[in-house]
Formats: structure tokens, sequence, C-alpha cells
């Protein structure tokens, strides 16, 4: 009876044991999600790039699933990292830009896989609010069991807080820095016999850039000095993945660790100075293919036995209901608007050869936003870590009283398998686009022209769903739903 009742105690089914329990933790997978900072798609070697070294990337790529059409939530860091973490649009939560906060309202698969029994870190780039000990939005109050962390992006001996502390300068190559202090908790937690979620989020390439000699050194045929420790920021980072992933095979928990690796935008390079981006249109900051498009890898070698890759569209607000799909986990309010969905058909099953659902993408027309008040007070959700560019950043997030039914104004885009409708409406002029990706996808001819009916469907389309951003922007997803 003793035993049944801690069984109980425990949460698990009637008729289980505690032996049972022990095995079942034991098979859900250990979770790790690597980000990079504006890697672009074709920054890698396993993508053809002629200079670039990524070893480690390319033989992930040769044992795992390739995401070959993988999306940034947002053209910027601030939105894809909130998608991320919550599934949602970013616009749903007031995280229009770069130094956006998300707001304390949210749930985050932090917050469900803790939960659900995980224990959680976070490392490296943070960027949706200030990681300060006061701050609501901190990966602690986000639901991080630990982190070691920074406000926006970081160099070589990189300023990070841990736990919320004032920040301490970490001197060496900003990459291993934390991937080295991921390590150090995957060996804790590995202890305590609980699987974990860790959050690996490094603070490159972004420029300014800085690579260690002996790494810049390896692309001295490469004419720009700039471009040359961008690179080598990018084989450093590779490198620090490697020690990670070594880690994981050392303690014998490499099979049943997903590592799900992607960039949270486009490159900034221009296509004149790099022209080695899939022959995309645009850059970073722009919701044309080449703001959006990003290297994704899945690896889970329990699962993903040989070497696939897929061309269905994903993006990154996949993850969230992916993971709780993996690991058989539900949000705790399932009624709120999610705006990925289950990739685990495709990850497990592979029977998964379309996406039933177009992918919207939105630019929001903030500047009128910074005339409401503010979401949260603004001493608590000043940044503490400072950067190049920046000593401490003033992380915004507004009210939004009123959801706005009809003039949608910004840049969007709503994206299916094949078509791709691009919409730039500025001061109530809007400009349309229409390409089909699978024979343009560098977005060269505009069909919107041709295709009349197709342009009129997708855009009702875009603003149906449009509108549900904007009733979650105004808060409604946070009270009773309808």
């Amino acid at each position: 009876m003793q035993a049944a009742a801690g069984a109980c105690a425990a949460g698990l089914l009637p008729g289980s044991t505690l032996a049972q329990a022990a095995s079942q933790r034991r098979s859900r997978p250990n979770i790790v999600l690597l980000l990079a900072d504006d890697q672009g798609y074709g920054e890698t070697g396993y993508h053809g790039h002629p200079h670039l070294k990524t070893p480690i990337l390319d033989e992930m790529a040769a044992q795992g699933l390739q995401l070959d059409r993988f999306y940034a939530a947002g053209c910027v860091c601030s939105p894809t990292r909130t998608a991320i973490l919550t599934g949602r649009h970013p616009n749903r939560s007031g995280v229009f830009a770069p130094n956006y906060s998300t707001r304390p309202q949210e749930i985050t698969i932090a917050q469900v896989l803790k939960q659900a029994g995980y224990r959680t870190g976070h490392f490296g780039k943070w960027h949706v609010g200030a990681v300060k000990a006061a701050s609501p939005t901190n990966p602690g109050k986000m639901g991080f069991d630990e982190y070691l962390s920074h406000d926006n992006f970081f160099e070589i001996n990189p300023p990070l807080s841990h736990n919320g502390t004032d920040p301490v300068i970490h001197k060496g190559e900003s990459s291993l820095i934390v991937a080295e202090a991921a390590g150090a908790f995957v060996r804790k937690v590995r202890e305590e016999d609980k699987p974990f979620f860790v959050c690996l989020w490094f603070g490159s390439p972004h420029g300014p850039y800085s690579g260690l000699p002996e790494d810049v050194g390896l692309y001295d045929k490469v004419e720009n000095e700039e471009q040359r420790h961008r690179f080598a920021e990018i084989t450093a980072m590779d490198r620090a993945i490697g020690r990670f992933r070594a880690l994981l095979k050392e303690l014998g928990i490499a099979d049943n660790t997903l590592l799900w690796y992607s960039s949270d935008n486009g490159t900034p390079i221009p296509k004149s100075r790099d022209p080695h981006n899939g022959g995309f249109r645009g850059n970073k900051g722009s919701l044309y293919e080449g703001g959006l498009r990003v290297p994704a890898l899945v690896e889970w070698p329990a699962v993903i036995k040989q070497h696939r890759v897929s061309t269905v569209p994903c993006v990154s607000s996949d993850i969230f209901p992916t993971l709780l799909d993996l690991v058989g986990a539900e949000s705790p309010d399932p009624r709120r608007p999610i705006d990925g969905l289950s990739l685990r058909g495709l990850i497990v099953d592979d029977p998964m050869k379309e996406r039933p659902q177009p992918i919207g993408f939105w630019k929001y027309a903030a500047g009128p936003e910074r005339k409401n008040e503010r979401w949260m007070d603004p001493e608590l959700t000043r940044g503490t870590t400072p950067t190049t560019r920046n000593p401490a950043i003033d992380f915004l997030n507004f009210k939004h009283p009123q959801a706005k039914t009809s003039d949608f104004a910004g840049e969007a885009a709503w994206t299916t398998a094949r078509y791709k409708l691009h919409v730039n409406d500025q001061k109530g002029k809007a400009e349309t686009e229409l390409y089909d990706l699978s024979t343009d996808p560098g977005e060269e001819k505009n069909l919107a022209a041709q295709h009349a009916d197709l342009v009129e469907r997708m855009t009702g389309e875009l603003h149906a769903w449009q509108r549900s951003v904007e009733r979650s922007l105004s808060g409604a997803d946070y009270g009773t739903l309808d």
C-alpha cells in the first residue's frame, strides 16, 4: 500500500510501479536546442559553402535529419527566440523587433517540460527580456532551473549573468564558454537521473566579428577581413558543438538526446559580398527568403538512424508543439492559439510529405505602439549585460488595448508549400507580390497579376491570421477565451 501511495503521489497511473516510472523517465529524450545568431542558410559546409569549415555540423547533417526548408519565425533575433519558446508568432506577445521583451504571461516550452519532470537550463543569448534577477521575463521566471545568459549577443570574453546575478566577465572564446557551462549542467542532471532540456544559444556569428587568430587563419584566402572573422566565429561555434556532443557520448546519453540546430534569422551579409546563400533574395531584416531561410538539423540517434533530407516547410514556431508531442506533454492552456505544428511525423515516422497549413510572417508597423503604456515597469526590464553597441538594453513591450480588424500595416508574407504571398503595406499603400517557390526560390518573377484569384484567396487567409494575432496582442489570450 505504501508503494502504491508513493506511486500516486508521484503522479503515476494506477497499477504502475516506481520502477516503471524510472524506466519511463529514461525513455524520454533529453532535448537540446542549439541556436546560432545570424547564421545564413548557406553558411555551412554541408550546404556547399566554398570557404566555411563546419565539420561537426556536416557530420550531424550526414547522420541526422536535414531540414532544407526551415524558416526562422522572424527575420531578426528577438522575435524568432520568442517563437521558439512559445510556439506562437512573436507579434502575439508584442515582440516586434530586436530588444523587445516577451510578456511574463506567455507559456514557454521550458515551463511545460519542467512541469513534466525535466531539468531545464539556458546558456548563452537570451534577448527576449532582461536576464537580471528582478526581470519578470528572465530565464528563471520563464521556466529554466539554471542559466548563464546574456541579454543580447556577445563576443570573446563575454559578460554573463548566472541565475540573475550581476554579470561577470568569462575569459575565453564565447561559444566554448557557454557550451562548457551547458555541459556542466548536463553532468549534474545526469547524476540526478532526470531528463534535461537545454537551450544552448550562441552569440555567434553576430557582428561585430572577433575570431580567434587560429580560426581566422583558416580563411586567409578570403579577401574581406571582416568576413574572415565572421567565418572564424562560425568555425568556433561548430567546434563548441562538437565538444558538447563529445560529452554526451562520454556520458552514454548521446543516443537518446535530441539535438535541434537552427539559426534565429538569415545572414546580414549581402549577396554582393557572399553569393553562397542558396541564391535567395534579401538578407536579415527582410521577409524574402534570404532573411528567413536558415540551416536546420535534427540529430537523435535512437530514432533517426540514417541521413534524411526534407524540403517540407518548417518554422521555429514548430519546435514548441513538436517537443510537447514527443514527450507526451500538454500546454496548461490548450485554448491559447499556437502558430506552429508538430513535426513528430517528420522526425519519428517520416510520413509527412507536405505541410498541412501555411506559415505566416509579419513585420509589424510598431511605431504607433510607442505611444501606448508600457506592459511592464521599465526599471524591471532594463538590461545589465553590455554589448559592444549598447551598455544596457531597454527592453520594450507596449499595451495594445484595441485589436485591429483591418488595415494591417507592415510587411507580411503567407507561405504555402509552393507559393509565397508577399505584402508590403506602408502608409495605406500595399504592394502585393506572389512567387512560385517551386520554380523561383530566388523570388525574381512576380506572378500576382497572372494569378489574381490565388492572390485574393491567400490574402484572405493572411488577414484572418492577422486578426487572430491582433487579438492575442491585445492580451485576450491571458484571460478567459471566448
